[in-house]
């Protein structure tokens, strides 16, 4: 089930969007307090956010600016500003897309809806995998401990998904290598070391310590 946060400040209009959303069985998570939204994102890990421009403490600019920080999540601002300098902004900050108040909440949904399977294509793939805890976030290429969450790069992604979907299995430096790099022939070997050095680092940061394991002449292995 997708979750879905909504950032508006209107009771009525957050109550409306949120019961137009549950109705389609999406999950949504309601926030309440403004001054701690970049946290309360990291903490639900939503896959679209709503957010009002005209919010108290910071704007929607603001907050768009720190979600961006940290994840690729889409995000759509709901506004009753209709100036273009507005949305052109909104988009500049990293918005997908910028619906204005008054809105068609069939309209809205099909937008939401929209963006979400433009962002979640993956095949056979879940959202997440879960395995001792840790969460690993297909969508935004991020993992999570806890209430810790770090970003991944390309390669760090690549391979703690194969890891990942192998638990159990021993995967040769070679076969990283060439999910990594096809047939690249000049590829330093050093380099793949370094790769998961990094990653290892990144989820060890988190507390999740010895998550991947070394087997030596025969490759990585998460058990």
């Amino acid at each position: 089930m997708f979750r879905i946060m909504i950032i508006e400040d209107d009771d009525k209009i957050r109550s409306i969007v949120a019961d137009a959303l549950r109705k389609w069985q999406y999950e949504v998570i309601e926030l309440t307090s403004f001054e701690r939204i970049r946290d309360e994102f990291t903490a639900t890990q939503p896959h679209l956010v709503l957010m009002d421009v005209n919010l108290p403490v910071y704007d929607g600019f603001y907050w768009c600016q720190q979600i961006r920080a940290v994840s690729k999540v889409p995000i759509l601002f709901l506004s009753s500003r209709d100036q273009n300098m507005d949305v052109i902004m909104a988009i500049n900050m990293g918005a997908d897309d910028y619906v204005q108040k008054p809105f068609d909440l069939s309209v809205l949904v099909a937008k939401v809806s929209a963006l979400l399977r433009r962002n979640y294509t993956y095949q056979d793939d879940s959202l997440q995998i879960t395995h001792r805890q840790l969460v690993f976030h297909l969508s935004n290429s991020s993992v999570q401990f806890g209430a810790q969450t770090a970003e991944l790069s390309r390669n760090e992604f690549i391979i703690l998904q194969t890891l990942m979907r192998n638990i159990g299995k021993i995967i040769s430096r070679d076969d990283l290598m060439q999910v990594l790099w096809n047939d690249e022939q000049f590829i330093d070997d050093n380099t793949l070391t370094v790769n998961v050095n990094r990653l290892r680092r990144k989820i060890a940061a988190l507390g999740a310590d010895d998550f991947i394991a070394t087997r030596k002449g025969m490759g990585y292995i998460v058990e």
